[in-house]
């Protein structure tokens, strides 16, 4: 299969893993941080469709392993083999929670490049709004990619 790159991003969420995880899965939270409407929840085996505010486009999202509190895995790739994003979960000391992000794989030419950079920078910012969303009740997309709009 030869080398391949992933978009990797992490944070420190000052909630408890369950509304944490609740918060990933669920697209009444979800449209509070990150998509504007989902057609349900994220579970194993199951497409949604996922809309952003700021495009047009619907994104189908396939829940591949979901375990709660622990691990969710999803593809969105629209069937491209071999992507998968990932989301570990960890609790510490039952108060907060850290989040890591992993997206695989990408090739490594400058498209590939140019993918996980900009995949990285997406899931930071998903992070950063998952952040804001649940301690401070604050949507930091709302208006940030209004510039994209065509």
């Amino acid at each position: 299969m030869g080398e391949k790159l992933s978009a990797k991003a992490s944070i420190e969420v000052l909630k408890p893993i369950e509304e944490v995880f609740e918060a990933i899965i669920n697209p009444d939270k979800m449209s509070n941080y990150f998509i504007e409407r989902s057609s349900g929840r994220l579970e194993e085996g199951v497409t949604v469709e996922w809309k952003f505010p700021e495009f047009e486009d619907i994104f189908p999202v396939t829940g591949k392993v979901i375990r709660s509190y622990d691990y969710i895995s999803f593809d969105w790739s629209g069937g491209e083999e071999g992507m998968l994003v990932e989301i570990f979960l960890e609790a510490y000391q039952d108060i907060f929670t850290v989040v890591r992000i992993k997206e695989s794989y990408m090739p490594i030419n400058d498209e590939g490049i140019k993918q996980a950079i900009g995949q990285t920078e997406g899931w930071s910012n998903f992070l950063a709004c998952l952040k804001a969303y649940l301690e401070y009740g604050i949507n930091l997309r709302k208006g940030a990619f209004d510039f994209m709009k065509s």
